[in-house]
C-alpha cells in the first residue's frame, strides 16, 4: 500500500462539516487532483452530533445512534443518511467519482449507549457490560471497550462490518495512539480494531490519532496499523514544523510499505473556516511560502501520508503547484529508503533513494536567508548535477530563504 493522499475536513470545518461541503470538495478533488494520485475523502470527527458547529466539543451532547448504540450520521448535516442508510449514499457518491471514502471515529462505545444499557448487535450483552472507564480526556462521548472479553471484540467486529457495508475505505481512530492520562497507546483496542478489519471483507486503511506515538510502540504499530500520528494536531506555525524534524529523524527506520509514521495533515490554503484550533480563525495558512515548501519537502522525503486540510474549491495557485508536482509525487511514492544524514547550525540534510535514483532535501531552519556552506557543498554535492524539483531546473544555487528548503534529484 502506498502512503495515502487525500483531503480531510478537520482543518477547515472542525467537527461541523456537512454533506454538501464534503461533496463539493470531493468533486473538486476528482476534477483537479485525482490524476495526481490524491484520492481519499475523509469526514472527520463528530459526524454523528447534530449540534456540532466548530472544532470545540459539546460535552454530553446528544449523539445520533441506532438501536444497538452504533453512531450514525446526523441527518440534519448528512441528509442522505435518512432512513437508516448511514454513510452508504455519500460513500457511493464518492466512489462514483473514482475516489475513496473515509471517516473519523473515537475509540470506544458511546456514553449514551452505556447509560441506556443498549443491546450489542448480534450478542447477548449490553453496552454497559463491555464498557471501561478509561474515557478520553478531551471528548466526553465515549467509554473504552473491554476487549479482553469476547463481547468486546464482537462489538468492534460488528461496528467495523457496518462501516465496510457502508463502503468505508479509511478509518481514522482517535484517542488511541497516545494517552496523556493512561500513559501510552491503547494497544488492546488497536489490536481489536485491526482484527475486526481483517474479518470484514473489505480493504480499509487504519489510521491512529493523536500522537505523540511512542517509539517503544513502533513494532506494535507497524503490525496493527497503516499510519499513526507522531504529534498532537499539527497546525500552521513554525515551532510545530521545527519540532517535526526531530520526530521524523527518530521514526524514519520504521517506515515500511503499508505502515507509515504520520506527520499529520497539511494545513495549507484556506483553513479555519469553522475550526477555531491552531493559529487563528478563518484564514489563509500562516505558513510563509518558504515554510510551505519546507513542510511539503519533509513530508515527502519522509513518505508521510499527505492529507490536505484546506478548503479545496478556492485553492490558490502556489498551493496547487505544490500538490501537483509530478517529480515530487514520484519521489513520495517510490522511495525505499530515507534518513537524515546531517544536522548542525540549523542546517538539515536528508537523503533518500528509490530503485532508480537518489534524492537530497536541504533545509535552512534559521530565521534568515543563508548560503549552504562550502564544506557541505563539497562533502555532499560536488561532482554531480542535481535537478531542483521545486524549481523544475538544474540546481545551481545553495542559497535558501529563512525556514526554506530545496529538494534535489540526482541526475544520471
Amino acid at each position: 500500500m502506498k502512503s495515502p493522499k487525500g483531503w480531510n475536513s478537520w482543518d477547515s470545518y472542525g467537527a461541523s462539516v456537512t454533506e454538501a461541503e464534503v461533496k463539493q470538495n470531493a468533486v473538486w478533488l476528482q476534477e483537479n487532483l485525482l490524476e495526481f494520485g490524491w484520492d481519499y475523502v475523509v469526514v472527520d470527527i463528530q459526524w454523528y452530533e447534530p449540534t456540532a458547529d466548530s472544532s470545540l466539543y459539546h460535552n454530553f451532547a446528544h449523539l445520533t445512534m441506532d438501536q444497538f448504540g452504533r453512531l450514525q450520521p446526523a441527518v440534519n448535516r448528512f441528509p442522505s443518511a435518512a432512513g437508516e442508510k448511514g454513510f452508504k449514499p455519500l460513500s457511493d457518491f464518492v466512489h462514483d467519482l473514482g475516489l475513496k471514502f473515509g471517516i473519523h471515529i473515537m475509540r470506544g462505545i458511546p456514553r449514551e449507549a452505556v447509560h441506556q444499557h443498549l443491546p450489542i448487535f448480534g450478542i447477548d450483552k449490553t453496552a454497559d457490560q463491555i464498557a471501561q472507564n478509561n474515557i478520553c480526556p478531551w471528548n466526553a462521548d465515549m467509554y473504552g471497550v473491554d476487549v479482553s472479553q469476547p463481547a468486546g471484540q464482537a462489538y468492534y467486529d460488528n461496528l467495523i462490518q457496518m462501516y465496510a457495508d457502508w463502503g468505508v475505505d479509511f478509518i481514522k481512530v482517535d484517542d488511541i495512539a497516545d494517552s496523556k492520562i493512561y500513559h501510552g497507546a491503547h494497544k488492546e483496542e488497536i489490536a481489536a480494531l485491526a482484527q475486526a478489519i481483517k474479518k470484514c471483507g473489505r480493504e480499509i486503511v487504519l489510521s491512529l490519532s493523536p500522537g505523540p506515538a511512542h517509539l517503544e510502540d513502533g513494532s506494535f504499530l507497524q503490525q496493527h496499523a497503516n499510519m499513526w500520528h507522531l504529534t498532537d494536531d499539527f497546525w500552521d506555525n513554525w515551532p510545530q514544523l521545527y519540532q517535526m524534524f526531530e520526530k521524523c529523524e527518530q521514526w524514519a527506520p520504521l517506515i515500511a510499505n503499508g505502515s507509515y509514521p504520520d506527520c499529520d495533515m497539511l494545513p495549507l490554503g484556506h483553513i479555519g473556516i469553522r475550526s477555531v484550533d491552531g493559529s487563528g480563525g478563518n484564514r489563509q495558512s500562516n505558513f510563509t511560502p518558504a515554510e510551505q515548501q519546507t513542510m511539503m519537502t519533509l513530508w515527502g522525503i519522509f513518505q508521510s501520508p499527505l492529507m490536505f486540510g484546506g478548503e479545496l474549491t478556492d485553492m490558490n495557485e502556489m498551493t496547487y503547484r505544490l500538490l501537483t508536482n509530478k517529480d515530487y509525487l514520484k519521489m513520495h511514492e517510490s522511495l525505499n529508503y530515507q534518513r537524515q544524514i546531517f544536522r548542525e547550525n540549523e542546517w538539515v540534510i536528508w537523503f533518500g533513494k528509490s530503485a532508480d535514483t537518489e534524492y537530497y532535501a536541504i533545509f535552512n531552519l534559521a530565521d534568515e536567508e543563508r548560503q549552504l556552506p562550502d564544506d557541505l557543498l563539497s562533502v555532499y554535492f560536488s561532482g554531480t548535477n542535481y535537478f531542483d524539483i521545486w524549481q523544475g531546473a538544474t540546481w545551481q544555487s545553495g542559497k535558501l530563504p529563512a525556514h526554506g528548503a530545496a529538494l534535489l534529484r540526482k541526475e544520471n
